[in-house]
């Protein structure tokens, strides 16, 4: 190789060792994205048509103003883990994910302000320890549920959080953030959904706890039974435990003493009986036949307890019988009253008025009748005025109130409260075909379920405020064909609403819990 050539090479070896051909063609760190103004630590960003990258992972400081960006995805600024600075103002944003910001645990002042935020999701601040400075100012927030989470953060951080006004709903227009009263918002929903169906038709549901375990007895009279449903925990759905023999039963009604359950079948035809298990290993037997000469056509059976002694109270609706009250004497139970001959009583109700028990009888002849324990016996104490045409009646307490929820077959069914002397109109409900009007205190939740033959049945809720039932859901699919009673059991951590139909088979409903909030 010549002089010159030599030379030449080691000319380019030199050039090549200067410029180093490893580095020579790789993007430089930390570039500035184009329609960004960029010092060694912020950057400020404005106009650009979405989310610009490329910034250096030391960064500081970082501002977004007006540009084409409309949403946050999740792990938006994970390249920029070292932000102490974040200033998205004067956007179209209005949406961001919970996600968004994860990452930026050295974040002090975050701004949000002039975008289109209707709501901000729950945890969007999480892992944000080091935040003293929020604003969310000039957004539209829609101060209903999604905001209560934010209302209930705010107090909670050190940190001044500048939160605007409401855009809606139209009651809080204009209204401040941080002068609405988190306990005002109802952002506690319940729904029943179906859950199973039991072949058989039914009169009665009722349920009771035996050694621990909460059962359901129903009464079918066209299968002849009284028949008993447990929680099977491997098949999570409820099955048969048992069953006793109840041609015509209208009503089982059961009692538990200690290792024994009792269960009072009012048959139409043979006679009520009392069955008995002596013990948890045994299964039912027939005990007792209950006043066959007074008990000819019973139409309902209840429980109560009397000077420490269990008793039933069976209302009878036929011309010659009368409503019975039977108590524990010895082993069985026996008549100790008549009550309201002659009445073809259609429902009886015990309850608890001014410290004293009380019935409370429905009768196909007259209106309510309100009898008092005194003296021993059950007396007469007055009756329910306007109340024609009474099927059935049922109470529940709430507030320190007792209310009462009357059945009507033709007409508006009603609610009454008592006030000391009388119980006095509160509400009315159309109810057209309805034979049950029953109140079930589920969970928090004081519900009242009024059945109908001819529509959906309806589901209320007690509104605590005003005291009166509002309206909250139809129950079904699949409808409800005739329903005569409703029950509730909690298993297994679930709750369970049952709902007997003469003509149709029983359903169950699970009872869940909605937190719009979330």
């Amino acid at each position: 190789m010549g002089g010159a050539g030599i030379l030449l090479l080691l000319l380019l070896l030199l050039l090549l060792a200067g410029a180093g051909v490893g580095e020579a063609w790789r993007p430089p760190k930390g570039k500035c994205p184009l329609r960004c103004s960029c010092s060694k630590d912020s950057a400020l960003c404005e106009g650009s048509p979405d989310l610009p990258e490329s910034f250096s992972p030391s960064l500081l400081s970082l501002s977004l103003v007006r540009t084409g960006v409309t949403q946050l995805k999740a792990g938006s600024f994970l390249r920029v883990p070292s932000l102490h600075l974040l200033f998205i103002e004067d956007n179209e944003i209005g949406s961001i994910s919970k996600n968004a910001l994860r990452g930026l645990r050295s974040l002090t002042h975050l701004s949000l302000a002039n975008n289109q935020l209707e709501t901000l999701p729950r945890f969007l601040f999480r892992g944000l320890e080091t935040l003293t400075h929020v604003d969310l100012r000039g957004n539209p927030f829609q101060c209903d549920c999604r905001v209560l989470w934010l209302l209930q953060w705010i107090p909670t951080v050190n940190a001044s959080v500048g939160t605007g006004a409401c855009a809606g709903p139209t009651a809080l227009a204009h209204m401040q953030l941080r002068h609405l009263d988190p306990k005002t918002f109802k952002c506690r929903a319940i729904e029943l959904s179906w859950f199973q169906t039991v072949g058989e038709l039914a009169l009665g549901a009722e349920a009771f706890s035996y050694q621990g375990e909460p059962h359901i007895i129903l009464a079918q009279p066209f299968a002849g039974r009284c028949l008993i449903l447990t929680w099977d925990y491997s098949l999570q759905r409820f099955r048969p435990e048992e069953e006793l023999s109840a041609p015509s039963v209208v009503s089982c009604k059961p009692l538990v003493l200690g290792p024994r359950l009792f269960v009072l079948a009012a048959r139409l035809w043979g006679g009520s009986q009392l069955w008995a298990r002596p013990g948890p290993d045994l299964r039912l037997a027939p005990m007792q036949a209950l006043a066959p000469r007074r008990l000819l056509r019973p139409n309902d059976a209840e429980l109560l307890w009397l000077e420490g002694q269990p008793c039933f109270v069976v209302a009878d609706a036929s011309k010659a019988g009368s409503t019975t009250l039977l108590c524990r004497d010895g082993p069985g139970f026996y008549p100790r009253q008549s009550l309201h001959a002659w009445h073809r009583d259609t429902d009886v109700e015990p309850l608890e008025l001014d410290g004293r028990p009380h019935l409370l009888l429905a009768s196909a002849s007259q209106r309510p009748v309100l009898f008092h324990w005194f003296g021993g016996r059950f007396e007469r104490r007055t009756d329910i005025p306007e109340a024609e045409d009474v099927y059935a009646t049922h109470h529940f307490q709430a507030g320190g109130d007792v209310f009462l929820c009357l059945t009507r077959y033709i007409g508006d069914s009603m609610v009454m409260r008592w006030d000391g002397s009388m119980f006095r109109l509160l509400q009315q409900l159309p109810s057209r075909g309805a034979h049950v009007f029953q109140p079930l205190l589920i969970a928090k939740d004081q519900l009242a379920i009024l059945g109908s033959d001819f529509a959906f049945s309806q589901v209320f809720r007690l509104d605590p405020d005003r005291g009166l039932l509002e309206q909250l859901q139809e129950l079904g699919p699949p409808a409800l064909v005739a329903p005569r009673a409703f029950a509730h059991i909690t298993t297994a951590g679930r709750r369970f609403l049952f709902a007997a139909c003469f003509k149709g088979p029983t359903q169950i409903y699970q009872h869940h819990e909605l937190d719009l909030s979330a």
